[in-house]
């Protein structure tokens, strides 16, 4: 059963929030971007509205092994690089390989919904502050 929630500014600015940003934030990045316009705002508020958005399926949330929890509104199946480095997380402008769903089930017979597939290496800016050029 979904549960439904009452309509809250604070939970649609933080939508808002999420939808203009391609920087994956934590839910302090949030926090800190709406407390100067809703002063009474607390990090508990901002944690709890992003559960909810999550459980709407409005927002993903991404876990990459770090310490905290990244947030994505782009909703559209992508994949992801994250860097070894600094941790930024970026979007990548490749197609999702549905194919690869395919292959799955038909060697194991399982249902294949959707997949995950993350990169990890160095970013740009990190590739440039250490001297690497790929290959």
């Amino acid at each position: 059963m979904e549960r439904t929630y009452k309509r809250s500014r604070q939970r649609e600015r933080i939508l808002e929030t999420l939808m203009q940003t391609t920087t994956h934030p934590t839910a302090d990045w949030v926090y800190a971007r709406l407390k100067p316009d809703f002063p009474d705002l607390s990090l508990g508020t901002v944690y709890r509205n992003l559960n909810i958005l999550v459980e709407q399926d409005l927002v993903r949330r991404i876990d990459n092994g770090s310490s905290f929890d990244r947030y994505d509104a782009r909703r559209d199946p992508h994949y992801h690089f994250v860097c070894e480095q600094c941790g930024k997380i970026i979007d990548l402008g490749i197609p999702v390989d549905t194919a690869l769903e395919d292959r799955v089930s038909g060697e194991t017979g399982l249902v294949i919904k959707r997949h995950k597939i993350d990169f990890f290496g160095l970013c740009q800016d990190c590739q440039t502050q250490s001297g690497i050029r790929p290959d």
